[in-house]
């Protein structure tokens, strides 16, 4: 089962400047539970906005670059050869950003969606639409904000219909 993973504002913000517009402690929680032990597929943009390799995943990265090699990284030049790489891993994670998210909507079979209700005007990267008559919400679970997190926030799971 594929599975994208995202936290989105309410106009499907993701982020500026390779960088989220937010800080949600629990979503960051979620985040690690879900995909620690699991095959994480993103950008070059992404995996260089991580200050080092997250623990406990193998790091694929998608890029043009042929010539592009980092440690902690398996570097790939499409979404094909990392799905390949990763077949033997039961659900294998697309992590962003914005065009590696385009790319994983026709293959994934599941969303694990962070709606972070706010809008946020300088965002400069999105994640794709999706219709919900091809995708189905199947859980949700609201968080209010608090001393912690600055916006309320709801987990969503939608999976291909």
């Amino acid at each position: 089962m594929i599975t994208m993973i995202a936290a989105v504002g309410e106009n499907n913000e993701l982020g500026k400047d390779n960088d989220l517009l937010w800080h949600l402690p629990d979503d960051f929680k979620r985040f690690k539970q879900l995909t620690t032990g699991h095959h994480i597929i993103m950008g070059r943009k992404t995996f260089e906005s991580f200050p080092k390799p997250l623990p406990h995943r193998t790091h694929l990265v998608i890029t043009r670059n042929k010539d592009y090699k980092k440690d902690g990284a398996v570097v790939v030049h499409n979404l094909e050869k990392a799905l390949e790489i990763s077949k033997e891993d039961l659900q294998p994670y697309i992590i962003g950003g914005g065009e590696i998210y385009k790319l994983g909507l026709s293959v994934a079979d599941k969303i694990e969606l962070t709606r972070v209700h706010g809008t946020f005007k300088d965002a400069d990267t999105f994640f794709p639409e999706f219709s919900e008559k091809n995708w189905q919400l199947i859980s949700k679970e609201k968080h209010p904000k608090d001393e912690r997190h600055k916006y309320s926030f709801t987990y969503e799971t939608w999976v291909r219909k």
